[in-house]
């Protein structure tokens, strides 16, 4: 019998961040230390009020209704009033496993064009690919702090054919920065102007460092979804629940998306549902663990940033979440003489040569030949740094010394890139 894929899925890969993930353990497994700043995913322990509240709901088994759980979906719109300040009604969230499937989703149901500012997350350019989308690259700069400019914006808007979805994500994977009130209110002014939908990717919101994450929704809510869930700032990246935020004049475009889960996914386990209403819920115990994990992170990326900057590496000390962008433009001469020419082959040999794992900046939507990658600053014990910070008085700062033998990993990481490079 024969088959044959679809001609434009020949061309596809694993996702990148899956895939160093899995080459770190093979190499693990043969005895070589991992210096893992390659998967993003958030070090912390899920808390223990929410996995209480999961194990008391382990026993539901029916199927919940498709947009998810009423109870969810009021705590979760509830959320995005009180934090956000934008008006969101339990009736304009959609429950799915992982925001990650809803930005699938979304690109399937939509016409028109993806306009995605690199640096930028691995999976939104492959799933426009996936679905036979057309979507186009606008290439930020260093000297920008990594932020789409309006005038870019509008600049490509008139080069493309519409309807538009903009992707826009802060703060941001692959480079923890974020953008100015001011900023985002320009942002959506030329949005508006244009009719560009856009898709605002917040799933670090809750992890911005000083707690000061504005959401674009703000200043343009007829025209923003809001995306966010419970990986990042809970932990919680296995449990796979994240949600879109629609405003009523986007009721169209989630009953759409609605429709379509219907036909796949169908719902979320109804236990993660039930448990993630603890987790919007319960306000005094969240707000007591983003208070540490925000300073534990600020902490790592700002000493990781500090470390690297005097060595002649272009990097930009992160606002949020829990990644770095270092360029290594720097070193391309000892780079050019280890026959590295390429963002690919620098993080396929540091690998191997130090054991330190980056994701190539190629997989972000970087040039090719640009020497940059992503670090995933979360190689330590969450568990640990939480007591460590819970130990140390609110409102005295927390130091790199602090935390103790539980930064090794990470310090000595960053030294074998920079002996490494310099070799």
């Amino acid at each position: 019998m024969e088959h044959k894929l679809h001609p434009h899925l020949n061309q596809l890969e694993r996702s990148a961040t899956l895939a160093i993930n899995e080459r770190s353990a093979e190499m693990a497994a043969a005895g070589q230390t991992i210096y893992r700043f390659g998967l993003g995913q958030s070090p912390f322990p899920v808390p223990y009020s929410i996995v209480s509240a999961l194990q008391e709901n382990a026993y539901r088994k029916d199927y919940l209704p498709v947009e998810g759980l009423y109870e969810l979906r009021e705590a979760v719109a509830e959320y995005h009033k009180e934090t956000d300040k934008i008006d969101i009604a339990a009736k304009g969230v959609l429950i799915s496993p992982g925001s990650k499937e809803l930005i699938f989703t979304l690109q399937l149901a939509l016409t028109g064009t993806t306009l995605i500012p690199t640096p930028c997350w691995v999976s939104y350019m492959p799933q426009g690919k996936i679905v036979q989308r057309e979507s186009k690259f606008i290439q930020t700069c260093f000297e920008d702090n990594w932020r789409l400019l309006p005038e870019q914006l509008e600049f490509v808007v008139k080069q493309t054919s519409g309807p538009y979805l903009l992707i826009l994500n802060y703060p941001g994977n692959p480079d923890g920065g974020t953008y100015k009130a001011a900023e985002l209110e320009a942002l959506a002014n030329v949005a508006r102007e244009n009719n560009v939908l856009i898709l605002s990717d917040e799933i670090y919101g809750r992890l911005h460092h000083d707690g000061n994450h504005v959401s674009i929704a703000r200043y343009y809510p007829e025209g923003t979804i809001v995306s966010s869930g419970l990986s990042k700032w809970c932990g919680a990246g296995g449990w796979r629940l994240g949600h879109f935020a629609f405003s009523k004049e986007l009721y169209w475009l989630k009953d759409t998306m609605a429709f379509i889960a219907s036909e796949t996914y169908s719902c979320v386990a109804a236990p993660i549902q039930h448990a993630a209403v603890a987790a919007y819920n319960d306000k005094e115990t969240v707000d007591e663990y983003l208070f540490h994990s925000r300073r534990i992170l600020k902490v790592f990326g700002n000493y990781c940033a500090d470390t690297l900057a005097p060595a002649d590496v272009n990097i930009l000390s992160p606002s949020g979440a829990f990644y770095l962008f270092p360029d290594f433009t720097a070193y391309t001469d000892n780079l050019n003489a280890k026959e590295i020419h390429d963002s690919p082959t620098l993080c396929a040999k540091l690998l191997n040569e130090t054991g330190v794992a980056l994701l190539p900046g190629k997989v972000f939507g970087r040039p090719k030949e640009e020497l940059n990658a992503r670090m995933a600053y979360v190689n330590f014990d969450g568990g640990d740094a939480l007591s460590t910070s819970r130990g140390i008085a609110n409102d005295k700062d927390l130091t790199i010394a602090d935390l103790g033998d539980n930064v090794n990993l990470v310090k000595q990481g960053i030294e074998n890139i920079l002996n490494w490079i310099n070799d």
